[in-house]
């Protein structure tokens, strides 16, 4: 009985959303922004989240001009699909709205070639990527074992080492960007003018102004602060209620 309430359960959530998402899709189109927004947003309080909810949303909020959470679904749709050419060209016109423009340094040397190499892949592709080498290197191994004919056991053998450093190099590239992601908060200013101040106290010095919609990146918290950075490597503290984590 009991899997019989959970399987309707199960089936009427999925159901639920699905109709949430046609819905919001309708009003969409009927130029109803604000309705099919309400209408995502309770798909996502079923938490059923996906990239093109996310992104549908970020496309209301933008037709509404709402910088800040049109920004911040961007966001979360490339965070479950990284790729997706679609989002990151409607991020790149919904930042066009905001008001700071924030200067990226690039890192430079060593670190700045082995953080290229790991960012051309997500983390799983890395982790599929090493589950390809690894079962071509089973395949090698048992050509190798198997063979009678010495040259083409030296191929074989040859081939099982380079598998092998590829495999080691693909689940380092995976590991890095696993921790990267892991370690990286960013946020997005949601507030329309905020002062961000050098210690985390409304009494301390502001360091600098910012506006809704810019894109910041958390580093530690304290009580009601956060102190954040920016792409240009500048720093300081913010309250906790200016902005909101993206993941």
């Amino acid at each position: 009985m009991k899997k019989i309430i959970f399987i309707f359960l199960l089936t009427s959530q999925v159901f639920f959303a699905q109709s949430g998402f046609d819905k919001g899709n309708y009003l969409y189109q009927k130029g109803r922004y604000q309705e099919a927004i309400t209408e995502y947003e309770s798909v996502l309080a079923t938490k059923h989240h996906s990239a093109e909810l996310y992104f549908n949303i970020g496309n209301c909020y933008y037709k509404l001009n709402k910088v800040a959470p049109a920004i911040y679904n961007y966001e979360k749709a490339l965070l479950l699909s990284p790729d997706d050419t679609d989002t990151q060209n409607n991020l790149k016109f919904a930042q066009k709205l905001q008001i700071d423009e924030i200067k990226v340094i690039p890192t430079v040397g060593f670190s700045k070639m082995v953080h290229d190499f790991t960012s051309t892949f997500h983390y799983n592709t890395w982790a599929w990527i090493s589950v390809g080498f690894s079962t071509l290197f089973l395949v090698f191994f048992i050509g190798y074992y198997f063979s009678q004919i010495t040259s083409s056991k030296r191929i074989f053998f040859v081939s099982m080492f380079v598998l092998l450093f590829l495999l080691l190099i693909s689940v380092s590239a995976a590991i890095s960007e696993k921790n990267n992601f892991k370690n990286e908060r960013p946020a997005i200013v949601f507030d329309e003018m905020v002062l961000v101040k050098s210690e985390p106290q409304k009494a301390s010095t502001t360091v600098f102004t910012l506006h809704e919609g810019t894109k910041v990146f958390v580093q530690e918290s304290l009580e009601n602060w956060k102190k954040i950075q920016l792409t240009d490597g500048t720093e300081g503290w913010i309250e906790k209620t200016a902005i909101k984590e993206v993941k």
